[in-house]
């Protein structure tokens, strides 16, 4: 793996036809860290991390990376969505070797590999069972697993977490950031205060044209305690700031 697995956006558009969704979209995702990304329903997020990942057609959309040796980019990336896409008729293990079965690679090392990531997230014993037999919070583990199976330099993750109830939510926040902590990090988030536990950088999708803005992070480095009330306080501010986007486009 390069060892400089920071990332650079020169442009990024998405369009379909005549009509721009976004243009020229600028931004930096700084190495190994964690770059959250809020803005409201509808204006781009999930399709921004779509096109990082190479999938939007090349039709619909613009990519310019600035001084990378991960050419073609989609090919250093893992993609982690908001629902956990296992397969029902795979076991646990076989869907985290998923993706290394379907490029011929699987190896008898990667079985052990795939185990030793289960170990990780606690599911070791239910390696055998299938999707149906777990719970939401598990699914969602083996989806993580199999998202670190690929272990790619960047992560892109879609909003993987909005679907669980608050403590399990929480402790997958936990989870994902310390497998994680050695990767590059793009996430999605409508959660401003998932964003502000996990985030070094975090960035808002606003606008008209859209623009992404940089806001203010704590001092505090992640994973940022729940019970702070410095949280709280950028919380409130980001809150503020959304709610002025959503009311300048109802």
């Amino acid at each position: 793996m390069q060892n400089n697995s920071a990332l650079d956006i020169a442009c990024a558009s998405f369009y379909i036809g005549q009509q721009y969704y976004f243009k020229n979209l600028r931004f930096s995702l700084p190495q190994q860290q964690w770059t959250c990304l809020l803005g409201r329903s509808g204006i781009g997020k999930s399709s921004l991390l779509k096109i990082l990942a190479g999938l939007i057609p090349d039709n619909q959309h613009q990519l310019q990376v600035k001084h990378t040796s991960f050419s073609p980019l989609n090919q250093h990336i893992s993609y982690m969505a908001q629902t956990d896409c296992l397969m029902p008729w795979l076991t646990v293990i076989n869907n985290v070797l998923l993706g290394v079965k379907l490029r011929g690679e699987k190896k008898p090392y990667h079985t052990k590999q795939a185990m030793d990531l289960l170990t990780q997230i606690g599911l070791a014993e239910k390696a055998s069972y299938y999707p149906h037999q777990l719970s939401g919070g598990m699914r969602q583990r083996v989806a993580l697993a199999r998202t670190l199976m690929e272990d790619k330099p960047f992560v892109l993750m879609d909003e993987p977490f909005s679907a669980l109830d608050a403590i399990t939510r929480m402790t997958m926040q936990a989870l994902a950031f310390k497998l994680l902590q050695h990767k590059t990090v793009f996430l999605v988030t409508h959660d401003p205060f998932e964003a502000l536990r996990l985030g070094q950088q975090i960035l808002i999708m606003q606008g008209n044209p859209v623009k992404l803005i940089t806001v203010p992070t704590p001092s505090i480095p992640p994973l940022r305690d729940m019970n702070d009330s410095v949280l709280i306080e950028y919380q409130q501010k980001i809150i503020h700031q959304l709610m002025e986007e959503q009311y300048a486009v109802s």
